[in-house]
């Protein structure tokens, strides 16, 4: 794909490009820690769960750096490999669950803001009250229309609110280590249970999707590879900006154990990293860690709205989404893909009422429908790895190996989230299916060729199972 001299003006450093990962997986997540993980573990599960999980997304990371510097024709980051990898169907279901992550996963960002500032507007609540909708709705809108200036000049935005945005996170972990208290750190080791490796590996299983949702943004750098300076900054980008959150990640997770209880942890009102603060330095912790959050969550959802549309963007304008998506605005902004992004998460956002725990709601979907397209990544850097592609580049051992342990490390994440999350994200990836119909019909092509038929099958099946599930009680959301 050519470089336009629009977006040779736009070509980003490798600072902007670590901050916009580090601003992508920086986000809501985070300042939910120590109340998710309280409530599924005590420090030993914590501990292993982020080994772990650092592991497997490390795997990630490396996936994407390798086929960052392996193919260097593939813009787009997921996407692209998925399309490359296993055909056009497979790279559109890539392209429309990775979109439809990160637009679910920016609702979860409102429902935030407007449950911190619930704490003192009763009428937010925890974020899903009609005035809250409505709120966060003019919101996106406005979030919208800064977006249409121009990629280059919100990426800027991204990296000051990132430096920003840092600083309570930092702040909390210098304070939680200097007051923490050894017996209550202690007290919290097993997570309440009798010691055992079937209880251990049912605590791990019950955080997974916590740490996938924290840890999306990883490819973050990929994705705006048409952005880069250099080919090789991609790769760095991405390792540089997970090995940071990660540390930041695990230590906001296991200092809260020494702050307070597991159950007292487990009850904290959600932003939970407000109110551990909050116990031990009084209230202006818990409005230091607010102002902390509605910098970060913005800022992250900044970085989102630009990565989901550019996803849709770069798909339409490889005739793998309709021609309406490839229309820009004067900034080189995919102003329609913009706008189709926006409109869904307006729609989420309406949806939120009807949830009893919007915030768990959307975290943990957000993460169901990222899966797919980790999997079809890391599956496709196994292929070239093993030979499936570029036969004399065959062999190379160490790349072979993080394919794998990526490979497996997703297909764990996927039975780790369950059924009714795996069928709630076809209930989204199904209907989706109809932009790829009007893209081929746009093309005068056949639909679907006999593989690609018998996965469509498939997605329908599942999404009419996630439909009863809903009608029928099965599945709540």
């Amino acid at each position: 794909m050519t470089v336009t001299e629009t977006e040779k003006s736009q070509q980003m450093p490798l600072p902007t490009l670590t901050a916009m990962v580090v601003g992508s997986m920086v986000g809501a997540g985070v300042f939910s820690l120590p109340r998710n993980f309280a409530q599924a573990t005590g420090v030993l599960g914590a501990i292993v769960a982020w080994v772990i999980a650092g592991v497997g997304m490390l795997m990630l990371a490396f996936v994407f750096q390798t086929l960052a510097v392996r193919k260097p024709e593939l813009d787009a980051g997921v996407y692209a490999y998925a399309k490359a990898g296993f055909g056009e169907f497979p790279g559109f279901f890539s392209a429309f669950g990775y979109w439809a992550s990160a637009c679910v996963g920016n609702v979860s960002y409102w429902v935030l803001i407007k449950s911190t500032l619930g704490t003192a507007i009763p009428g937010l609540g925890e974020g899903n009250t009609v005035l809250a909708v409505a709120i966060s709705a003019l919101g996106v809108w406005a979030f919208h229309f800064m977006i249409t200036r121009g990629v280059k000049e919100a990426a800027a935005i991204n990296r000051i609110v990132t430096i920003a945005k840092l600083v309570p996170i930092l702040v909390f972990v210098v304070i939680l280590a200097v007051t923490l208290k050894a017996d209550v750190f202690s007290a919290n080791f097993w997570g309440g249970t009798e010691p055992s490796a079937g209880a251990l590996f049912e605590q791990v299983r019950s955080t997974m999707l916590v740490t996938v949702f924290v840890f999306l943004g990883v490819e973050g750098a990929s994705v705006y590879s048409r952005y880069a300076r250099k080919r090789t900054d991609v790769g760095r980008a991405t390792v540089l900006g997970f090995l940071s959150v990660l540390a930041l990640f695990a230590s906001v997770t296991l200092l809260s154990y020494g702050a307070l209880g597991k159950d007292d942890l487990g009850e904290l009102r959600q932003p939970s990293m407000m109110g551990v603060l909050e116990s031990v330095v009084g209230t202006w912790g818990s409005v230091f860690i607010g102002l902390g959050l509605i910098i970060s969550v913005l800022g992250a959802y900044l970085a989102w709205t630009l990565m989901a549309a550019e996803v849709l963007f770069v798909a339409a304008k490889d005739d793998d989404m309709p021609r309406f998506l490839k229309r820009e605005n004067r900034q080189g902004v995919p102003i329609a893909a913009l706008v189709m992004t926006s409109v869904l998460i307006t729609a989420v956002l309406a949806v939120t009422v009807f949830s009893d725990d919007a915030f768990t709601f959307t975290l943990k979907l957000c993460s169901s429908l990222s899966l797919i397209p980790y999997l079809l990544a890391a599956g496709y850097a196994l292929r070239i790895g093993t030979g499936g592609e570029d036969r004399e580049r065959a062999g190379r051992r160490k790349e072979i190996a993080v394919a794998a342990l990526a490979v497996v490390y997703t297909l764990f994440l996927i039975f780790a989230a369950g059924i009714e999350f795996l069928l709630l994200s076809f209930v989204i990836y199904a209907p989706g299916t109809v932009l790829f119909v009007m893209a081929r019909r746009e093309q005068g092509r056949r639909v679907f060729s006999g593989p690609e038929l018998v996965l469509f099958i498939v997605a329908v099946v599942l999404a009419v199972s996630g439909v009863i599930g809903l009608a029928t009680g099965l599945i709540v959301i």
